[in-house]
């Protein structure tokens, strides 16, 4: 029997492919609500990430992402919706994938072994950046290497894996252990494994996009609006936060050529160049900003709180 939870017999697995296909489901989807409770328990280890993701972006340093197969898919994901979502520059965020990334449906198995690609693609790294690494099995040869290249640079890792104790976390500033049942289908970590990291991921990177201040009341402040939906968003969001109609919105958004949160200041009546410095000097965190205009009375209107009292 494995030693590794991830390469384990699920009990429930017996007989699975003679069974009725509601009756496989219900397995599957019950195993994948385990894995989620997996996450819980790494929530501490979560937030310390988040805290490093932060902080690299905070003195203008990279994330990098590194995984291999599915870990570095949902790692890939993560990555990839950060600049639209949180509005940081993509040339910020680095995706390390063993064998590349892929343009069809071919991911060679091979090239996770692979540790000298992974030296070479970890050259990019730098003192200050942060490394997320991924391995369902906290062993896997192409994301180690990164993170032990990573760290003799002086980047910060972050490492995610679905097994206690693994080598992974040896080189590791904060280890994320998300310890998932053995998988219904064994080793097929794109199911539970994989569902656990994508969870892990998006609660690292949401938390470091609301310690940004890219975040507001719920609503993602700092999304770059390059799409329709998103331009109607970004109205909604100056509508909501500022109190105003949607041809002020308009107006605001486009004074500030598209940014939210410069346009919210300016559709309290606060002017393009003044609401650029008061962000600044608020570090980019809208609601400090509009507590200066607020304070200061440079705003024709006020800007309600999420327990609907002025602010």
């Amino acid at each position: 029997m494995p030693s590794a939870a991830t390469e384990r017999l699920h009990p429930a697995a017996k007989g699975l492919d003679a069974r009725p296909g509601h009756e496989v489901l219900d397995v599957l989807l019950t195993a994948q609500a385990a894995a989620l409770d997996a996450v819980r328990s790494a929530l501490p280890a979560i937030e310390a990430g988040a805290v490093l993701m932060a902080d690299a972006m905070r003195s203008g340093r990279r994330l990098v992402y590194a995984g291999a197969g599915s870990s570095a898919l949902m790692a890939g994901a993560d990555g990839m919706e950060l600049p639209g979502t949180y509005g940081i520059p993509s040339e910020r965020i680095g995706l390390l994938m063993a064998g590349g990334l892929p343009t069809d449906a071919i991911m060679p198995g091979a090239s996770e072994d692979d540790a000298q690609a992974a030296d070479l693609a970890a050259a990019e790294i730098q003192a200050g950046d942060t490394v997320i690494a991924v391995t369902a099995s906290g062993r896997t040869p192409y994301p180690m290497a990164v993170a032990i290249t990573a760290r003799s640079k002086g980047a910060k890792v972050i490492a995610i894996a679905n097994n206690p104790g693994v080598p992974i976390f040896d080189h590791a500033d904060v280890a994320i252990c998300l310890p998932t049942p053995p998988e219904v289908i064994a080793g097929s970590t794109r199911m539970g494994a994989g569902t656990a990291q994508k969870v892990a991921l998006n609660l690292m990177s949401t938390l470091m996009g609301i310690r940004l201040g890219q975040v507001h009341d719920g609503m993602m402040v700092g999304l770059v609006a390059d799409n329709a939906k998103l331009r109607a968003r970004a109205r909604s969001m100056v509508m909501e936060i500022a109190g105003v109609d949607a041809d002020c919105a308009a107006r605001a958004l486009a004074t500030a050529d598209g940014a939210v949160k410069p346009a919210i200041l300016i559709a309290t009546g606060t002017g393009k160049d003044e609401a650029t410095r008061r962000l600044a000097a608020s570090d980019n965190n809208l609601r400090a900003a509009l507590a200066r205009v607020n304070k200061t009375g440079t705003g024709s209107r006020t800007t309600k709180t999420n327990h609907g009292s002025e602010i």
